[in-house]
């Protein structure tokens, strides 16, 4: 198993600067469907963090289950993040504003290590997802209005491609193919699966 040092120095290699330009490859919801039509108009710009964990055992990612009240993606899980704010917020600001607003993580015990490839959504955003080391001495305060749990997921276990399944389902009348990495109960799957993927396939590909 990789050590957290080694996994940080692999991260910081492998990964974009923070505050790279917003170019290079994208990933998308219908890569594995050969594309994915293109919402019309520009997609709105939004940001997530891939929080890691590293002290007090193995290396693992915090992950959250969307409250089931949400008109969007009621209980899925995902990273914490959303819109970027159009009055000049930048994707990193965003990502570490709302990993405070929705889990109570403040800015002081993160410390952003990399980007890694855009990803692009069937329902009209383009994120920018962003990996964070979190230093000890955090409390995790779930926001009820947006968070019904916070839990942490082993990283070795997400990063094995042993557990990139692919699953399908219909969606508008057309059966779409998504990557899933079921764990526990709980079940990970569409854009956060997929940028899990490309997270792996930036370290280990």
């Amino acid at each position: 198993m990789e050590t957290a040092d080694a996994l940080i120095e692999r991260l910081k290699s492998r990964l974009d600067p923070v505050d790279a330009p917003l170019e290079g490859p994208s990933r998308g919801d219908g890569d594995l469907d050969g594309g994915f039509p293109e919402p019309v108009g520009r997609l709105r710009p939004a940001a997530v963090l891939a929080p890691l964990i590293v002290h007090g055992g193995p290396p693992r990612l915090l992950l959250t289950e969307r409250a089931a009240h949400l008109p969007k993606h009621p209980g899925q899980i995902a990273f914490p993040g959303g819109s970027v704010d159009p009055g000049g917020e930048s994707p990193a600001e965003a990502a570490i504003r709302e990993l405070e607003e929705e889990v109570g993580i403040s800015a002081m015990h993160v410390e952003l290590i990399g980007r890694f490839d855009g990803y692009r959504t069937g329902t009209g955003f383009h994120i920018t997802p962003f990996v964070g080391v979190l230093r000890p001495g955090y409390t995790v305060r779930p926001d009820p209005g947006e968070v019904a749990d916070v839990f942490e997921t082993p990283f070795s276990f997400l990063m094995d491609p042993a557990n990139h399944e692919q699953h399908a389902r219909e969606w508008q009348g057309v059966m779409r193919h998504y990557y899933a990495m079921p764990w526990q109960n709980r079940y990970i799957w569409g854009a956060t699966a997929g940028m899990l993927k490309s997270l792996h396939d930036r370290l280990y590909g």
